[in-house]
């Protein structure tokens, strides 16, 4: 048994692969391990899919489970947040940038039993752009077609050059379905992946099972439960007990500690893309004022809330862009807490004395900043009123969908979201500023390091604007069984990988 170990998830361990949260019961007796290295594994997460269909359900949930492991795309982003090849064995790349060629592999075919072509990109791409609901379909707006050219080769023809699109179709926007798919994707995945879906228990657990026909290399872990705990405290409860192999996200930041003295535990802190937003509805009343909102900004205290509602773990970043990001820029000082400035700007809008609705959705680390903010906002006369909102049935449709809202607290997991949130006025926060998506797209046509330079420059137009306040980075946290291996814990896009997962022999 190796000794409890906790690390950063970077170098080594950032090339293996992602893993989820376990949770299932008697997972450390399975009868495998009698007969030699075990082939299965209990994984325990707290957020619950409302179904299958990422297509047409938000949130991370749905993705988080079944990309990479059900679905695939052509390319993957792998630990370090670089574009790898996966359905697409080659690409090639024309010289103006707007044609590019894939090269499929061949022999792959579909878990129901259907061969993967050229038709079936061409189709999925066109599905995003005209079947999609989500916001993120948009990300698709660049392509001007998608032709199959042979089975094997498709060419994708963009309006324009584009440094983002090839890394967003690592995302799940590039998840290739059949191309005459008569399948109820929010009871059904079909897809090119080494698992299926075997098993969803609402409220419990939903299962996977390794395919046989799996045209890439067979994983080492052939069933896998993952197990949806109501809170986070269950969740650290059932790893420690040992009734779970593995828990991904982990959100107990205070029992850490104790965790980290077992020595048949590992915890390792993995990277994310998942900024922790104090989102203000800048369609609203008192957010469609900047006074307002930049008093919200001098108001918080990041740091404090880092350090008491997540007891110091994660990272200030000052914007909507991790450090993985290649555009990110430090902008933490942008608005250093001051609450006297936080009072003055109040008193120029005229919202002294204000009462604001706070609706807070039911996860533990909203929960907990939410308290801190609270706090922090009363010192500078705004009363704030906690409005709790089921997560996610009633934040979604509330919050997301309705937008009938003034102030929430988020995670946002997606990766490279800048644009999703604050390029789309009617996104739920509201925010519209025509220049940022004149500045965006001359940026993503441009070279690499224009790319860069104009991302920085839209990044700095949020913050100036304070259209939301990114509070932080949210950590990766792991905590699984000491022999467990294949652990890659940076969650660089919201898929959680289970590919690479195997048991030691020690």
């Amino acid at each position: 048994m190796q000794t409890l170990t906790r690390r950063r998830a970077v170098g080594a361990v950032a090339a293996l692969t992602s893993v989820a949260l376990v949770g299932a019961c008697s997972a450390g007796s399975s009868s495998g391990e009698a007969e030699g290295a075990r082939t299965d594994v209990v994984v325990g997460l707290t957020g619950e899919p409302t179904n299958l269909d990422f297509t047409t359900t938000s949130g991370s949930a749905i993705p988080q489970l079944l990309m990479n492991n059900v679905y695939e795309g052509l390319v993957t982003i792998d630990q370090e947040g670089a574009v790898q090849p996966q359905l697409a064995e080659s690409w090639e790349v024309n010289a103006d940038r707007t044609v590019y060629t894939f090269m499929l592999h061949d022999g792959v075919t579909f878990s129901d039993g259907s061969p993967f072509t050229a038709d079936d990109v061409v189709a999925s791409i066109e599905r995003v752009q005209e079947d999609w609901t989500l916001s993120l379909k948009s990300k698709m707006d660049v392509v001007a077609k998608a032709e199959a050219t042979s089975d094997t080769e498709v060419a994708v023809t963009l309006r324009r050059p584009s440094n983002a699109w090839l890394f967003d179709m690592g995302t799940s926007v590039g998840a290739m379905f059949p191309d005459d798919l008569s399948a109820d994707l929010a009871t059904e995945a079909v897809g090119t992946g080494p698992y299926t879906v075997e098993e969803v228990a609402p409220g419990e657990h939903i299962t996977l099972a390794a395919r046989d026909d799996y045209w890439g290399a067979a994983p080492a872990i052939t069933d896998v439960t993952v197990r949806y705990f109501a809170d986070a405290n269950a969740q650290a409860n059932a790893v420690r007990a040992g009734e779970i192999d593995m828990a991904y996200n982990l959100q107990t930041p205070d029992l850490l500690a104790g965790l980290e003295q077992n020595e048949e535990l590992q915890v390792i802190d993995g990277t994310s893309t998942g900024e922790v937003l104090l989102a203000l509805n800048n369609a609203e009343p008192p957010f469609d004022d900047l006074q307002v909102r930049r008093a919200i900004m001098y108001a918080i205290d990041r740091q404090a809330v880092l350090d008491t509602a997540w007891a110091g773990h994660g990272e200030l970043i000052g914007s909507m862009v991790p450090p993985t990001d290649p555009y990110y820029q430090d902008l933490t000082d942008a608005y250093p807490y001051d609450p006297d400035k936080a009072r003055e700007l109040l008193e120029e809008a005229g919202a002294e004395d204000l009462s604001i609705t706070f609706d807070v959705p039911t996860r533990p680390y909203a929960e907990a900043v939410a308290q801190v903010v609270v706090s922090q906002l009363q010192d500078v006369g705004i009363d704030a009123k906690i409005v709790p909102a089921e997560f996610p049935a009633v934040w979604l449709d509330k919050v997301f969908t309705k937008h009938d809202y003034q102030m929430s607290v988020i995670l946002h997991t997606e990766a490279r979201d800048l644009l999703t949130i604050f390029g789309d006025p009617d996104y739920y926060i509201g925010y519209d500023n025509p220049r940022l998506t004149e500045v965006a797209q001359q940026a993503d046509r441009g070279s690499p390091d224009e790319y860069v330079a104009g991302m920085q420059q839209v990044a700095r137009m949020i913050v100036d604007d304070a259209a939301s306040n990114p509070l932080f980075l949210f950590p990766n946290t792991v905590v699984a069984d000491a022999r467990l291996t294949g652990i890659a814990a940076n969650a660089t896009t919201e898929s959680m990988d289970l590919t690479g997962l195997r048991w030691s022999d020690g």
